[in-house]
This record gives C-alpha cells, structure tokens and sequence, in this order.
C-alpha cells in the first residue's frame, strides 16, 4: 500500500496521473476508428500540424490551446478538403498540410531562439508539469468527443465499413468526416502536453490495433481498446515514478507490450478475425450487416 500511495504525497502526480488517464481512454476511443479507417498515418501528421500551431502560438503571446487548437482544425479540415479531391491521395494531402506546418513551427524557432524548453515539451511531452487548466481541457475533450462518437455510432459505422454505400443511405458523408477531424484534432490537441508530437501517433493506434487482435466484435474493441489506453496511462504513471524515466515513453512502451502479447496470444491460439475486410460486425452478439443497421 506503500508503494501506491506514495506517488500520491506529490500534487503533480495526482494531476499527472488522472490527465494520463483520461487521455488514453480519448485516444483509444478515437483510435478504433481511425484504425479501421485505415487513417493511421493522420494522426501523425496532425500532431506534426499542431506543434506549428503551438510555436506560432508562442512566438505571439498566444493562448497555446486558442493557438494550437485553430491551426489544428484548420489543418484537419484542410486535410480532410484535399484528400476528398480525387486526383490528390489522403496520404498525399496529409504529408503536404502536415509537413508544411511543422517546417513552419521549426522556421519560427530558427528565428526566435526562445523556445528550447517549450520545444522538447511540445516534441516529448511533459506530463508532470500538467496544470489544472491542461486537466480540464482533456477532461472537457474527453467528454465531447465520447459524446459525439455515441451520437454519431450508427453514421460513423456505416462510413467505417462501407464509405462507397453510405451517402445512397442519407449519410451526409462530407459533414460527418468533418467533424471527425476535428474530433480527432481536438484529441491530438488535448494529449500533447502528456506524451507530445513524437508519440501521440502511438498512443492513438497501438491500444486499438491490440483490442482489434482480441475481438471480432466492433462493441467490444471500442471499450477494449478504451480501457487498454487507460490502464497503459495508470500503469505507465506508477512505472515512470519508479524507475525515474520519462511518462510519456514509459506509456507507449507499456502499450507496445501489451500489443506484442496479443499478437503472441493470437499467433498461440491460432484465431483470425477479418470482419475488417467486410461490412459486417457484431452487435448485441448478433453479426449483422452494415444495411441492416
């Protein structure tokens, strides 16, 4: 009991600790669908985005999240706008936006020559110097975006399945990839103080990718990857305080082990899931087609 409550004497790993959390149930929530939706390399290069937002932001005397969260959502939208021209590839529009922001931020520090020790925060994170105010950000984060995946399920299902035959079913399809990519850079926004720009892409697809070997079940790998980010953050937390390494790495490793034993798991027992390649998923324990829902 010792050993648990000591960490607890400190104020900033209290805060520490509940922001670790929350941010990794957020980014194993959003991480299912960007997982499925094969956008794995966005949430890379939204972080990369939105650290040329919170450079900007600095160099003007700026809000860092009025400042990093305005150049994350324009980038988002930016991003989601090319990518939907069809001569140009999401990849394509993801690498021109992202790359080009974060050459933008780095101009600004080769200018300014202030901003070393906000730079390595913003690249690995700093979540032990956490604030109240960071705390009710990925708090407030936390509780729009689970709001807006529980309004959005049925739509988000079907686009996630079957994108071709959603907008014949009413699905304004435009729209709701809007607004998820504003949901998804509002997470990055949230979670770049815990584990910064050079691992958030890590946090948002390892816990998803380990629930996706564990289950066929679209329901199931939501709230298994939620609380396999949640428990990775609480963990990591007790591990970093022990062994005096760095929070947010210790997390992503944490993460990544617990992927290596679900590959292993899956490898020993021998079982397949591939509902991924169809527009099936389970729901309610019943499989069911994405036109039945």
């Amino acid at each position: 009991m010792e050993l648990l409550s000591e960490p607890f004497a400190y104020g900033f790993f209290r805060q520490g600790l509940a922001v670790a959390v929350l941010v990794g149930v957020l980014c194993g929530l959003m991480g299912v669908y960007v997982v499925l939706r094969h956008m794995s390399y966005i949430g890379h290069g939204l972080s990369h985005a939105v650290f040329g937002g919170a450079v900007v932001a600095y160099v003007f005397a700026v809000d860092f999240y009025l400042g990093a969260g305005l150049w994350g959502f324009l980038a988002a939208l930016l991003i989601n706008y090319v990518a939907r021209r069809r001569r140009i590839g999401a990849d394509a529009a993801i690498g021109i936006v992202t790359t080009a922001s974060f050459a933008l931020g780095v101009a600004y520090i080769s200018r300014t020559r202030s901003f070393t020790t906000n730079f390595e925060a913003a690249l690995f994170g700093q979540i032990l110097g956490v604030t109240a105010e960071d705390l009710a950000v990925v708090a407030a984060v936390t509780i729009g975006v689970a709001a807006f995946l529980v309004l959005g399920h049925k739509r988000l299902l079907f686009m996630t399945f079957d994108p071709e035959v959603a907008p014949i079913f009413g699905i304004r399809t435009g729209w709701m990839d809007a607004l998820f990519a504003l949901a998804l850079a509002a997470t990055i926004v949230a979670s770049i103080n815990v584990v910064g720009v050079t691992l958030i892409a890590a946090t948002l697809i390892i816990p998803a990718t380990t629930a996706r070997l564990l289950t066929d079940s679209f329901g199931r790998m939501l709230w298994l990857s939620a609380t396999l980010g949640g428990v990775s953050g609480l963990v990591g937390m007790y591990a970093s305080y022990w062994l005096d390494v760095s929070s947010g790495a210790t997390i992503v490793l944490l993460q990544a082990s617990l992927f290596v034993l679900a590959f292993a798991w899956q490898w020993a027992t021998g079982r397949r899931f591939a509902w991924a390649a169809a527009p099936v998923v389970t729901v309610r324990g019943r499989p069911q087609v994405m036109d039945d829902l």
